[in-house]
């Protein structure tokens, strides 16, 4: 039950901040580091529960869910997926480290802008290096290895539906090769095929608990 709701949180997180930053803050399009504090600034209560949002509670829920997918595959491939386990429990960790770098950050930043808005700055500029590099923003190589892992023993062991297993391991390889400088521009279309596959991947596990329920219920009777 925890790792379908996991799942579809994933997905949930993704749209609602694309939506934000992209859309209504437009962060990613503003390259003028003074014209960035400025929005943090203006709008720094979005700026914090979005990252709340989709680092810190996202590297939470994604913990619940590399376990979860830990107990549904691990028997007829106990040694992938600890290792795809682990690649997630570390990845999750950056995650929530580089939410909370930013989340603070943004926070000091918003209180020294008013008396000295050029330290602000140069400040600003700092710390969005660490949370950039934390977050995997020049590839997706930690979450490509898992998904990658994941489809791979999923296939084995045939714990989820081969479609599934083919996209949850396409998914994996695009993130992997993102990392090549001239192929950063995937991480976007990682993003986009995680969408996908955390909603795929929720309603899995959410049936798969359903129909484990009627098994025990059934057995009882």
């Amino acid at each position: 039950m925890l790792g379908g709701i996991a799942g579809i949180y994933g997905a949930l997180a993704y749209i609602v901040t694309m939506m934000v930053f992209l859309v209504v803050l437009e962060y990613p399009s503003i390259t003028n580091p003074a014209e960035k504090v400025a929005m943090i600034v203006n709008d720094q209560a979005t700026v914090i529960a979005m990252t709340w949002l989709s680092y810190i509670l996202f590297g939470v829920f994604l913990v619940v869910l590399a376990l979860a997918l830990y107990e549904r595959l691990h028997a007829k491939d106990a040694a992938r997926m600890k290792i795809a386990t682990v690649l997630a429990l570390i990845w999750a960790t950056l995650l929530i480290a580089s939410g909370l770098i930013f989340s603070h950050g943004a926070g000091v930043v918003a209180g020294m802008y008013d008396t000295d808005p050029d330290r602000a700055v140069l400040l600003w500029q700092g710390i969005e290096v660490v949370s950039s590099a934390l977050s995997f923003i020049d590839g997706e190589l930690l979450g490509g290895l898992w998904m990658l892992l994941v489809g791979l023993s999923a296939l084995k062991s045939e714990g989820l539906g081969k479609a599934l297993c083919v996209w949850t391991a396409g998914v994996g390889i695009v993130g992997i090769i993102s990392i090549l400088p001239f192929l950063n521009t995937l991480s976007a279309v990682f993003g986009l095929g995680q969408i996908v596959w955390f909603v795929w991947i929720g309603i899995d596990l959410l049936r798969g608990t359903t129909r484990a329920n009627q098994l025990s219920t059934s057995k009882m009777h």
